[in-house]
C-alpha cells in the first residue's frame, strides 16, 4: 500500500481538476484507487482487532466517489480530490455509524466518526431521545480523558433546545445537534510512513467506538429513507 502514490495523485488531480487531465491519467487513478482499497483492508484488519462487526466488508464498497455533484455548487471543479471511506458493520451507509477515513494532500486529511448527515429527521429525533434518557452514560463517555485528549462533539445544531426537551436539561447543548460526530485532523507527514499511519488510525478509532456504540444503540431500528 503506497500511500505517497496516492498523495501525489490527488495533489496532481488538484493542481489539474479538469476532465482532460482526469481522463489523460486514468490509468493513475486506477493505481491510486487500488492502493487506497489496499490501505482500507489493512485498516480494517485492525480495526477487526476491537471490533469484529466490520471485518466481512469489501475495501470497495467502501468508497465514495471522486466526481463532484456540481448542479447546486458555484464551485464547478467536477472532482473532488481527495479519496473518503465509511467503515461500519453495515458498509459505508451512514447509519449504522463507523470509522471514516478522508485523505486529501494540503493537511485536510482526517479520522472521523459518528453521524454526519444532518438531514435524518428519524436518527436524530431517535439520537436526541436517547442522550435525554442516558445523559450520564453520556457525560461519563465523553469526558473520558483520552477521548477528551484527542475528540471534542461536533455537528450542525439548532440556536435553542429543541421542542419536547426541558430547557434545562443537563444535556440540552448536546439535545440542540442534528449531528454528532468526531474528527481527528492528519498532517500530510502523518501519512508518510504507512504502518505508523495503521496503528495511529486504529489506536484512535479505537477511543472513538464507545460513542459510535452509543449512537448505534440510539439508532436501534432506525430506516434508511427510500429513495
Amino acid at each position: 500500500m503506497n500511500i505517497q502514490f496516492i498523495m501525489e495523485y490527488l495533489s496532481a488531480l488538484s493542481m489539474n481538476n479538469n476532465r482532460e487531465w482526469y481522463h489523460a491519467n486514468k490509468d493513475d487513478y486506477k493505481k491510486a484507487n487500488a492502493e487506497f482499497e489496499k490501505l482500507l483492508q489493512s485498516l480494517m484488519l485492525e480495526i477487526g482487532k476491537f471490533d469484529s462487526s466490520i471485518l466481512h466488508n469489501d475495501p470497495k464498497d467502501l468508497t465514495f466517489k471522486i466526481v463532484r455533484d456540481t448542479r447546486f455548487s458555484h464551485d464547478k471543479s467536477p472532482y473532488n480530490p481527495a479519496f473518503r471511506a465509511h467503515i461500519s458493520s453495515k458498509g459505508k451507509l451512514p447509519v449504522p455509524v463507523g470509522y471514516y477515513l478522508m485523505i486529501k494532500p494540503g493537511n485536510q486529511s482526517f479520522l472521523g466518526g459518528g453521524l454526519f448527515a444532518d438531514m435524518f429527521k428519524d436518527a436524530t429525533k431517535m439520537i436526541r431521545d436517547y442522550i435525554a434518557q442516558n445523559g450520564e452514560e453520556w457525560e461519563k463517555m465523553i469526558h473520558e480523558p483520552e477521548f477528551e485528549k484527542y475528540f471534542t462533539v461536533q455537528g450542525t445544531a439548532l440556536k435553542n433546545v429543541p421542542a419536547g426537551f426541558e430547557k434545562e436539561h443537563p444535556q440540552g447543548e448536546y439535545l440542540k445537534f442534528k449531528s454528532w460526530y468526531l474528527e481527528y485532523p492528519l498532517k500530510d507527514e502523518e501519512l508518510k510512513d504507512a504502518e505508523m499511519f495503521l496503528a495511529k488510525a486504529a489506536g484512535l478509532f479505537k477511543i472513538m467506538k464507545p460513542f459510535n456504540d452509543y449512537l448505534n444503540k440510539a439508532l436501534v431500528g432506525f430506516q434508511m429513507p427510500a429513495r
